[in-house]
């Protein structure tokens, strides 16, 4: 009975030093962080790069889930961030700012929205028939105008521009209409002039130019000051000659920015491992679509309209920007 109960002793013994070895030699598995990503239409920027990003995330931050999925682009993506729905989205930044502050679309201000970083910009072109006469936003009184969808980014920006002229929707015939309803009106001759808020160069405007002949309207420098001291989130921008047929100078004009915003409630550590990746993996991006190439980390902050995310923060810190 001695026997046996040594025998028992040393063999317990020997099974928790086993156990210990096989403990000691396995890693440490890294809890899981699901991650949702917010982007746009399937046909737009927002998603081929929201699949980038994803891919990025999941191969250089460990424990990290990351899922994409096309949206109705950035005001239902601030919807789905103040839900919970999704952890990041891409937003245009004056979709953010009128989030935050309560204004145009939202009726009260947006709590749990935070920025990482502004990406790309979203040029407002203010296109016209070359037959309207139309050649300064002054001109465009008196004239049948495409605003954008109602409710849209696009539709805030002509009324901000306008109104900055000294042009409200009374002095013009506005139409609502989507970029691609701008297009075919304009093509047809049954409006003058349509303001377009897209990436350069818009397909919308390609194919009016290709069967007609367009002019792009500048919004001059006064303007421009009006609009960034009453908006912070509008950037300078130019229209490079060429981009489209017929148009061979140079046209200033304002730009919006792409941005990707993050839940406010996200660990900070997370969201350093995030931007860090991110801005260490740009390549990835750029190859993903054309206006990813324009990321970089001298003008992440450039047009920031919300406050951003400490991780986000002290990443731009330690990098020096």
């Amino acid at each position: 009975m001695k026997n046996r109960t040594h025998f028992t002793r040393w063999h317990a013994a020997a099974v928790a030093g086993l156990l210990a070895v096989v403990v000691a030699a396995t890693p440490a598995v890294t809890a899981q962080q699901f991650l949702n990503i917010a982007t746009g239409g399937t046909a737009g920027t927002y998603y081929p790069l929201g699949g980038a990003l994803g891919e990025i995330f999941n191969q250089h931050v460990p424990g990290v889930n990351a899922s994409v999925q096309a949206t109705g682009a950035s005001v239902a993506n601030v919807n789905m961030i103040a839900q919970g729905q999704v952890d990041l989205a891409f937003i245009q930044n004056d979709i953010a700012y009128y989030a935050a502050q309560a204004q145009e679309m939202f009726k009260s201000p947006v709590q749990n929205l935070q920025g990482i970083a502004t990406l790309y910009p979203e040029v407002i072109q203010i296109v016209a028939r070359a037959d309207s006469g139309i050649r300064s936003v002054a001109d465009l009184k008196g004239k049948r105008v495409a605003v954008g969808d109602a409710g849209s980014g696009t539709e805030a920006n002509a009324r901000q521009i306008l109104a900055a002229a000294g042009i409200t929707y009374q002095d013009v015939s506005a139409r609502y209409l989507s970029f691609a309803e701008a297009a075919s009106n304009l093509r047809d001759g049954h409006i003058d002039a349509a303001f377009v808020t897209a990436g350069l160069p818009t397909g919308a405007i390609q194919d009016v130019a290709a069967q007609r002949a367009i002019v792009l309207v500048a919004v001059g420098d006064d303007l421009v000051a009006k609009l960034q001291d009453q908006y912070p989130f509008y950037t300078r921008a130019v229209v490079k000659g060429g981009t489209y047929r017929g148009v061979e100078d140079d046209v200033q004009t304002v730009a919006v920015k792409a941005m990707l915003a993050v839940r406010a409630d996200l660990p900070e550590g997370l969201v350093y491992s995030l931007t860090k990746a991110l801005f260490e993996n740009l390549p990835r991006m750029a190859q993903a679509h054309a206006r990813g190439g324009d990321l970089s980390l001298a003008t992440a902050q450039d047009g920031m309209s919300l406050t951003v995310h400490p991780g986000a923060a002290r990443y731009y810190a330690e990098t020096g920007h």
